[in-house]
């Protein structure tokens, strides 16, 4: 199964970033396929980037919110909020585990041999306040003269943006290497930082920042894809957690299985030799199966 998750990874990395003929033409493919919000954290400016990310296109959304409605024409956005309604309830964080080409480089990371140091429980809550502060407050309520916000966590945060985007541009145009200043020196110290904690911290960035895993994760709960915990057949030997890349400790009733920090990488499913983890996929779960015949009989 690691296997395939890996291949899989490999695959939609490239898919993501095709688009190798800028070295060519045009720096930034502006093709037909850029109107796609692709399902992980992938940089819309990257030279080689075939598709849109989802949080810059949520943030632009927001950030033309309030001029749209004072000018009556309002953008609701409804490509790039069911892209991400239909990718949660489908798989819930699935693609975080499966397709995210920062993900990929994360495991890279964390596979250099050098001491690993345990990731900070409480920081588990950054995800969904980068979320709420950078992707939504801010684009939405800090605006220039002419109403229009900005796209907070891509210019201060975004460690891909930065790696896919800043480095590569910048080594192709030198007037944008001229032009380069403190905020990108910033956003490099930011990039640096981040890589660094990954080395050390499994999946640090995805653990501690990344707000599109906070938006699939409130969708673990509920999504088609569902694990199933069976603690009368779990022998307590920890595996589960040892290889899981997020920490989700439900073998002893500190997680549910289906946390919102679970990337469902199926690490857990594979290596457990009593078969206390199940899955299911189903548009139905069973707990409202079972209601809804309950009721009707």
């Amino acid at each position: 199964m690691e296997h395939m998750r890996r291949r899989s990874q490999y695959i939609f990395t490239l898919l993501a970033n095709a688009y190798w003929l800028f070295l060519w033409k045009s720096p930034i493919y502006q093709g037909p396929l850029k109107k796609i919000c692709f399902p992980g954290l992938n940089c819309h400016s990257c030279p080689a980037a075939t598709m849109s990310c989802p949080l810059g296109a949520l943030q632009n959304l927001l950030a033309a919110l309030r001029p749209g409605i004072h000018t009556g024409q309002l953008h609701i956005g409804a490509y790039v909020l069911g892209s991400l309604g239909l990718t949660g309830s489908v798989a819930g964080r699935m693609p975080c585990g499966w397709i995210c080409p920062f993900g990929l480089l994360q495991e890279w990371l964390f596979r250099l041999p050098v001491p690993k140091i345990p990731f900070w429980r409480p920081l588990r809550r950054g995800p969904s306040l980068f979320l709420i502060v950078f992707v939504v407050l801010l684009p939405l309520l800090v605006t220039d003269l002419s109403g229009y916000g900005s796209v907070w966590f891509c210019k201060y945060v975004c460690p891909a943006g930065t790696l896919e985007a800043g480095i590569p541009l910048l080594s192709l145009d030198q007037g944008l290497r001229s032009a380069a200043g403190r905020l990108f020196a910033y956003k490099l110290v930011i990039l640096i930082l981040l890589l660094t904690w990954c080395v050390f911290t499994s999946r640090a960035f995805c653990r501690a920042v990344c707000p599109l895993g906070a938006v699939y994760g409130l969708f673990n709960r509920v999504s088609w894809l569902q694990f199933r915990f069976h603690p009368d057949r779990c022998v307590q030997c920890k595996a589960c957690l040892t290889v899981c890349p997020t920490g989700v400790s439900f073998y002893n009733g500190l997680d549910d299985i289906n946390s919102d920090s679970c990337i469902r990488c199926l690490r857990c499913l594979s290596i457990c030799p009593a078969n206390a983890v199940s899955m299911e996929f189903s548009p139905i779960r069973k707990d409202i199966r079972k209601a809804v015949v309950t009721t009707g009989s």
